[in-house]
Formats: C-alpha cells, structure tokens, sequence
C-alpha cells in the first residue's frame, strides 16, 4: 500500500473551497492551472511553497462550501500528496476519493506543526511525525478505497475493473 512521506503545510477550521480555488479559475480543471492558484486566498505563496509530495494539516470542517471537484483538482494539481484533517465536509471528502487524493481524518491533527515532516501508512492509519518524534493513529483506508487511491482515482478503477473482465 501506499507510504507517504512529506513536508507539512497548516490550515485552519473551516477551509472552504472558495479559499482552496477561488470561482475566478473554475473555467479550467487543468490540475496544473488550479494548482498554480491553490490556497492563494489564505496564503498569497503557498502555490511558490509547495513542493510535489508535500502533506497539508487544517482543523474541522475542511473543504466545506460548494461541491465543485475543482477543490481537491487543484490541492493536487499543486503536489500536495495527502490532507490531513480533524474533519472533513463529505462532498469533499467523496469528490477527494474520487479524483484519487488521499484524505485522512485525525482528531490530533492540531499537534502536528507547520514544516514537520510526516510518514503516513495509509493501509494501516499509522502517522508518524518524523520532527516530533510522536505517532498518531488514523481510521486506515477500506480495502476497496486503497485500489481507488492506487488506480489514481474512480475513473481509473473501474476502467482497470472493466479491463480484468
């Protein structure tokens, strides 16, 4: 299953899509040119910042407002290989599934800190803060949701399904 090592980027509660994407870019779903606007609302550099592989932390309610998949596209498109949050909205939490972003829930997500550097075993849940020396642990990902996030989304799996019958 699928490891993933990175640097940490913090967010606060209630990080709505408008403030992942702003409606202004919505006329694309490039993940690059999204990505190229990522989270610009809330941190004017985060899209110089981030690197490919980076992991993103915020608080309660996480990409709540519109269920525009432009959202997790654009968290993406920027690099950033997995959110971590204390919760999530459910449409977003779905449409992150869907395009194959991995999202983890983790109550403790407010001890993890802005530039600590993560491991997270998404089969097993296990989170360890590399920085800190702490580890967490997460509700692991459902057998068939792992193949989702492996097959880079829905729409890759069930073509690879399709293929295998």
């Amino acid at each position: 299953m699928m490891i993933i090592k990175g640097r940490v980027h913090k967010f606060g509660n209630d990080v709505n899509t408008d403030d992942i994407i702003s409606a202004r870019y919505l006329n694309t779903i490039d993940p690059k040119e999204l990505g190229g606007h990522c989270m610009e609302i809330l941190d004017a550099d985060f899209p110089k910042r981030v690197m490919a592989g980076d992991i993103m932390v915020a608080g309660n309610n996480f990409g709540c407002g519109s269920s525009r998949e432009h959202a997790p596209i654009a968290i993406k498109g920027c690099g950033v290989s997995l959110v971590i949050a204390k919760s999530f909205a459910r449409i977003f939490y779905r449409n992150s599934i869907n395009i194959g972003l991995p999202i983890i829930e983790l109550e403790n997500a407010d001890k993890i800190g802005p530039g600590d550097e993560l491991e997270v075993d998404l089969a097993t849940g296990k989170i360890k803060d590399l920085t800190n020396g702490k580890t967490y642990s997460a509700q692991p990902f459902a057998g068939f949701v792992c193949e989702i996030m492996e097959s880079g989304g829905l729409i890759n799996w069930v073509k690879n399904k399709k293929k295998s019958n």
